[in-house]
């Protein structure tokens, strides 16, 4: 599989052969820069008792958790956004919860999927970088392969009555002079969370230390980078971590499940 892997160009795979890579054994350490052309998507599965209030806080929280899709009860096939995938195999990686403890990382959801579990698929940062790079704008991270870092905020997110928690960005060094650009460019691109929530000093988000990511790696700059935030679909994990749910099943942060649909 390695060398099946090796042989092939992330980038210019379809969605369907990507999938099929992750569900035979491929596991990369990011999706970054995978199927450039398509929509990529965070994965959260809760039992349907907590479904109504992951819908919710999404619908409240669209910047952070943009709605892409969501299944029935039991059924692991998201139809709208990938009507031959399977939420339960198709995914680099899983976390599973329990009390809003992260208790293990499996490369196969199958046995930690229940029987009344619901799928939601809310938009991904990594959709906005073919868009980013085709702008001209470079992105530090795949320079370094890396995961892009993400980071717990002093910010809240709008609450429902059992969900609730910090908003999550992910960070990006952008040249000073392309900063502008990166923000008009994300700006028209809503499912992937859309412009900016902040540039500049991560104090104002309460972040005390870029070299110390909460999720993802850290990356370096380069002189005159700037360090860009933008709201992040791992909002919901932390969500979890914060409200305590019983259960909840979630993608591994930058591995991220690669739909269908056209970007």
């Amino acid at each position: 599989m390695d060398g099946l892997f090796r042989s092939q160009n992330p980038a210019g795979l379809v969605p369907a052969a990507a999938r099929a890579l992750f569900r035979a054994g491929t596991r990369p350490g990011t999706t970054s820069g995978w199927c450039h052309g398509h929509v990529q998507a965070n994965m959260l599965a809760v039992p349907r008792d907590l479904a109504f209030d992951a819908l919710l806080f999404a619908w409240r929280n669209p910047r952070a958790c943009p709605l892409i899709d969501v299944t029935d009860p039991g059924d692991p096939c998201p139809r709208t956004a990938a009507p031959h995938a399977d939420l339960r195999t198709d995914l680099p990686a899983y976390v599973v919860y329990r009390d809003g403890e992260p208790v293990a990382t499996l490369e196969d959801a199958v046995p930690a999927w229940r029987e009344d579990m619901v799928g939601l698929l809310t938009g991904c940062s990594f959709t906005a970088e073919d868009a980013l790079l085709a702008a001209g704008i470079p992105l530090r991270h795949l320079e370094q392969d890396r995961n892009v870092p993400m980071y717990v905020t002093n910010r809240r997110c709008a609450p429902t009555r059992r969900l609730s928690g910090p908003l999550v960005v992910s960070m990006r060094f952008v040249p000073r002079d392309l900063v502008g650009a990166a923000a008009e460019v994300t700006g028209a691109l809503p499912l992937a969370h859309g412009g900016p929530v902040h540039a500049g000093d991560p104090a104002a988000l309460g972040i005390a230390d870029l070299d110390k990511p909460d999720f993802g790696d850290a990356v370096r700059p380069r002189d005159g980078d700037v360090p860009v935030f933008w709201a992040c679909g791992v909002t919901l994990q932390a969500v979890i971590m914060s409200s305590r749910p019983e259960y909840a099943v979630t993608h591994a942060p930058g591995r991220m499940f690669i739909t269908d649909l056209a970007s």
